[in-house]
Formats: structure tokens, C-alpha cells, sequence
């Protein structure tokens, strides 16, 4: 987490308790599946069973670019040798274009959007000696009132709103950020056509009736951007769990990006344990060479998702994933 601020506590925002749960998990496929995202998926997957609801598989592909070849595929088979049950079709960004664009024609007539032809080059020249957020840099609004360079490819801007943006999540406590000020006016849709993650998630998660979201805590500061999409677009908000980012003995981020290694479904059992063991939850050691049935119905009955309150990263098991 970078520009959010939490304090730690508990509380819900958008849904009532009585509310069917509704929960998701949503790997890109950049590669296959390695432990980080496989917390994730324990996670979401423990929530949504104990509390008797739905849980989805989405595909997030929307950036075509990332995509590695049969990765998809790599991650569906991989889950499901672990285990994991979904509810419902498998949903893939790629077939979602349609309502993309519908959404961005009406964040368009509503004006809160504009054109931006801005390169990150530009950006970085204006922004010298001012101090960047994480991995983003804050946008000056140079085309707020029109792209300085309307010949070229245009990406689309989201107008932000003066003002922090505050949440209750469900590990992390009260969450506040002030988009604006910390982030600016963002990209809903990138330069080459391709509708932004901040935009496709938030469309997704409504149109799968999400109440739950569960996921890691590296995204936590995209979430006050999607509550402003969500606001804007008059979708329900989510309740929000960040679960800690599993980094290694260096500290440095499990991702495919850093060619984490994917996990063996060879090892269902054992990595099942590794992840419960990593959440907090003290799994008996028994159980990592339990059959994998077993191990389910053990978390199953002893999910606790209060055990990670407070908690942003820990380091994942050194041993093979």
C-alpha cells in the first residue's frame, strides 16, 4: 500500500449482512499459478464457502497484451486439481468488450471523462522533483480541457473528484485516500484501445452481483479509484478484505512477473496446508499429507478470517510451490 492510509478495526460498507454473499477470484493469465495468487484464491474461496455463498472464476484478459499463451488454461487446471469448486461459467474479460464501452459512452455523455494524449514520457518531464505514488505518477490534468496532441492515439481520462475516498476493510481497518491529490485523473482506457483494469474490474464485479471482495493487498490502492468508478457509474460497492501480500525471504513480491515458480498440483495437499499455514489459520501438520479432501473439510470447519487483521505481508514457505 502506498497512498492509502489505514488504521487497524472492522466494519462494512455497501452490503447488508443478509445479502446473499457473492465472492470471486480473478487471476490475469501472465503466467501460471504460483502461491501469491494462490492465496488469494484460498482466501476468497474459504470466505464465500463458510458463509454459504457463490463463488466465480474470472479470467482477467482484458489486456491482451500480458497475455501469455495457454496460461488460462494453466491456472483452470490448476485449480481445480487443488480443489476449488466455482459456481457458474468461467467468465473472460475478452468477451466483455461490449459492456466496456457502453459503460465508457456513459461516463462520456455524463462528462466524466475526457481525452488524453499524453505520453508517460510527457508526464514524467512535468512531474520532475514531485514525488510519485507507488508504481503510478500522479497525472498534472494536462488535457483536462482538451489532448494537447489530438493527432495522436488517445487515451481516456477519468475525471477525479476533489476529496478522500474512505472505506472500511474488512482486515485493515478505515482506508483513506485522496485520488486526486495523490493519483489525479486516471486511465479508463489506454492509448491502444484496451479498456483499463481500473474500469473492466468494477463492471465485472457488478455484473456477477460480487458483495465480497477478497484479494491481496498489493491492490488495495487501486480500490478507492474503483469505488469512484463505482459511485460514478451508480454500482453497488463491495465489501472489501485485503489479505497479506506473500513476498519472499528478501521481501520482494511473489509474481509472475518476477518468474515466481507456478505450483505443483502434484503437491495439492501440501500446498493447501502451506497456504492455510501462511493465513494464519495453524492448520495441524498432519494435514499436509492428508488427502486433499480432508484438508477442505478441516478449513472448511476452521476458517478465520479475523486471524489476518492488521496484517499486509508475510513471507511464503521457502520449500517447492
Amino acid at each position: 500500500m502506498s497512498a492509502a492510509k489505514s488504521s487497524t478495526g472492522t466494519g462494512t460498507i455497501a452490503t447488508a449482512d443478509a445479502e446473499p454473499y457473492r465472492g470471486r477470484f480473478a487471476p490475469s493469465p501472465t503466467g501460471p499459478l504460483h502461491f501469491g495468487s494462490l492465496i488469494a484464491a484460498v482466501g476468497s474461496y474459504l470466505e464465500a464457502r463458510v458463509h454459504r455463498g457463490t463463488w466465480s472464476l474470472r479470467i482477467e484478459n482484458v489486456d491482451r497484451t500480458r497475455e501469455v499463451p495457454g496460461a488460462a488454461d494453466l491456472i483452470i487446471r490448476a485449480l481445480a486439481a487443488l480443489g476449488f469448486e466455482w459456481d457458474g461459467p468461467i467468465v473472460y474479460q475478452s468477451d466483455r468488450t461490449a459492456a466496456y464501452l457502453t459503460a465508457l459512452d456513459r461516463l462520456a455523455s455524463a462528462g466524466l471523462v475526457y481525452a488524453c494524449s499524453c505520453s508517460r514520457t510527457e508526464i514524467e518531464a512535468r512531474l520532475q522533483g514531485v514525488p510519485s505514488t507507488g508504481d503510478d505518477m500522479r497525472y498534472p490534468g494536462t488535457c483536462r480541457s482538451g489532448p494537447r496532441h489530438p493527432e495522436r492515439a488517445l487515451a481516456t481520462r477519468f475525471r477525479v473528484p476533489p476529496g478522500s475516498v474512505r472505506f472500511v476493510d474488512d482486515l485493515l481497518g478505515e482506508v483513506s485516500q485522496d485520488v486526486a491529490a495523490e493519483v489525479g485523473d486516471f486511465v479508463v482506457r489506454r492509448r491502444d484501445g484496451y479498456v483499463a483494469y481500473q474500469l473492466a474490474v468494477v463492471l465485472d464485479d457488478a455484473a456477477l452481483g460480487i458483495t465480497h471482495v477478497v484479494r491481496g493487498a498489493d491492490l488495495l490502492d487501486n480500490t478507492p479509484r474503483q469505488i469512484l468508478l463505482q459511485r460514478a457509474l451508480g454500482l453497488p460497492v463491495p465489501r472489501y478484505a485485503h489479505l497479506p501480500l506473500a513476498v519472499d525471504a528478501a521481501g520482494a513480491k511473489l509474481s509472475k512477473s518476477a518468474q515466481s515458480v507456478p505450483v505443483d498440483p502434484s503437491r495439492a495437499s501440501a500446498l493447501l496446508w502451506e497456504a492455510l499455514d501462511f493465513l494464519k489459520q495453524s492448520p495441524p501438520d498432519f494435514l499436509a499429507t492428508a488427502p486433499l479432501a480432508d484438508v477442505w473439510t478441516w478449513a472448511f470447519g476452521h476458517w478465520d478470517l479475523s486471524r489476518l487483521r492488521g496484517q499486509t505481508r508475510g513471507v511464503a514457505p521457502a520449500g517447492p510451490t
